[in-house]
């Protein structure tokens, strides 16, 4: 099965991977003097809302790796977010990815999950290490695994490269990863996912996945280069106030 994957983690030239680092410290550090007025309030806000704990740490899966014995395997961390759901939200299923019009979700949750505040933790991660500013969305290990059998190359969009806390799919796509209407990819949705128009697998998880993979391998491509590079990234930073601004959510 190695012999599936293009060695991203090659391909980012050590130039790329010390600008990198160099951006995420200090947009880490200006992020976090930035948001940190946030936390009050927003912690109020979920307290009001509904009972239950404000932050919630997950195990998110990093970076797709080579391990000792040649076996491909994913490194994996704790991953810090405001809480935007009911406090037993997986009881009963166990750990799932949210859908459009999940139950599941506090009213105060929906208003965080729109405008990506939820999220803001998350400079913490990339002060540690443990993320990047800008890469492929963490996904759940037990989810993942399920994901990558279903999805042919989604291994691909993390191979080398760090989770991120903001992407080019997530400034293309909504917050649950599916295509924003009247946008570019909604036109093209029907032809990059369910092509033979299967009744049965309309509006299937893997759609919307099939969609993240495809804007995160172009920007894993883009990382072989640094001005291809700082092009993509500084891009991308510059627009995900705008999406946020924008209610990019549900």
């Amino acid at each position: 099965m190695q012999e599936r994957f293009s060695d991203y983690g090659g391909l980012m030239r050590r130039g790329v991977r010390i600008v990198k680092r160099l951006i995420d410290v200090s947009g880490a550090l200006a992020g976090i003097a930035v948001t940190l007025p946030l936390y009050v309030p927003i912690a109020a806000a979920i307290l009001l809302d509904s009972p239950g704990p404000v932050f919630i740490v997950q195990r998110r899966a990093a970076c797709l790796v080579e391990d000792d014995s040649a076996s491909l395997r994913w490194t994996d961390f704790d991953m810090y977010k405001f809480r935007t759901m009911r406090q037993d939200a997986e009881r009963v299923t166990g750990a799932v990815v949210s859908s459009k019009g999940d139950s599941r979700i506090t009213r105060v949750g929906r208003i965080l999950r729109a405008t990506r505040l939820d999220e803001i933790p998350q400079f913490w991660n990339v002060l540690l290490g443990d993320m990047s500013l800008v890469g492929p969305r963490p996904e759940r290990p037990e989810i993942l695994v399920n994901l990558a059998r279903a999805i042919p190359y989604f291994e691909e969009r993390t191979r080398g490269v760090k989770p991120g806390l903001t992407g080019l799919a997530q400034i293309n796509l909504d917050y649950s990863g599916g295509a924003t209407e009247g946008s570019a990819v909604a036109a093209l949705r029907e032809s990059l996912t369910n092509p033979f128009r299967i009744e049965a697998a309309e509006g299937a998880l893997a759609d919307d996945m099939r969609l993240k993979l495809m804007f995160d391998v172009t920007y894993a491509a883009a990382l072989e280069d640094l001005s291809s590079y700082l092009r993509m990234e500084l891009g991308i930073l510059l627009k995900t106030p705008l999406v946020m601004a924008a209610f990019r959510g549900r």
